[in-house]
């Protein structure tokens, strides 16, 4: 069936709350509430994780957004060239759009300046966050589902879900090979259920191996784990631009990158103490 509830869930002349907006807050915040109590048993302040919060949120959706938008959307009129149209609508996060690489990249960044303002240590902040992400993208991403985006190609699996014509991409809005009882790939649910295991595990990581995690150990464990599993459902996607002839696009070098890199990472420090010690 189509999503059981409207978009919108609450409107007041000009003021629109969306269940959109609703879920990305309440995933925001209990992430950071999960990252402050893991710096709070590393012996930071939890304080200083919620003064982060306010310094990365902004320039973390303005990049997740900018880069959904010039990177990810494919590229016809109905993707990059709606929004060169349409200037006014790049920066309407809550319409639904916005790309996780993009944060990383000026949220990371954002991090990374404020730690070095409060000379904090980046790491073990950088860890809280890789805790309380996963749980965070698992809830978020419910809100692709409401906004009926993020679905696959067509499939005929008991769980496939029917998508309203007027939220299809080419060639699927074509009713008469697209039937409205076609259903396709729940792409979000993929994803958060892949984003509740990972949370599962690093979760239990850093509670059972507390004594003998490194700091940025939780952080490398969680770019080995996010990136491997969305390098797989990216070949499922159908809003994303692909390059030419291949099934592949930048989502998949950076996903690579980031599970090789962090492999590496973490295998050296692992190996490291025990050449050490002979």
């Amino acid at each position: 069936m189509y999503p059981p509830v409207d978009p919108i869930l609450f409107q007041l002349g000009p003021l629109v709350l969306r269940w959109y907006g609703v879920l990305m807050m309440s995933a925001i915040l209990l992430g950071a509430w999960i990252a402050s109590r893991h710096v709070k048993r590393r012996g930071q302040n939890p304080d200083d994780l919620w003064d982060m919060l306010l310094w990365i949120l902004i320039p973390g959706f303005i990049g997740a957004r900018l880069y959904y938008v010039f990177v990810q959307s494919p590229r016809s009129e109905a993707g990059i060239g709606y929004y060169l149209s349409n200037p006014g609508q790049i920066l309407q996060i809550w319409s639904g759009g916005i790309h996780i690489f993009g944060g990383f990249i000026f949220g990371g960044l954002a991090l990374w300046l404020f730690a070095r303002w409060r000379r904090l240590p980046t790491l073990e902040f950088l860890d809280g966050i890789a805790l309380g992400l996963p749980l965070a993208q698992a809830i978020g991403r419910w809100g692709n589902f409401i906004n009926q985006e993020l679905y696959g190609p067509p499939t005929t699996l008991p769980w496939g879900l029917r998508i309203d014509p007027r939220h299809r991409l080419r060639p699927y809005n074509d009713l008469a090979t697209y039937p409205e009882s076609t259903r396709f790939h729940p792409l979000f649910l993929y994803e958060s259920l892949w984003n509740l295991l990972g949370f599962a595990l690093i979760f239990w990581i850093s509670r059972r191996f507390a004594k003998q995690l490194q700091p940025g150990d939780l952080t490398l464990l969680y770019l080995l784990w996010y990136p491997s599993g969305r390098f797989w459902i990216e070949f499922l996607r159908t809003d994303s631009w692909f390059f030419p002839g291949t099934p592949f696009n930048v989502v998949h070098i950076l996903t690579a990158i980031a599970v090789i890199g962090s492999a590496l990472v973490l295998g050296r420090r692992k190996l490291m103490p025990s050449r050490a010690q002979n």
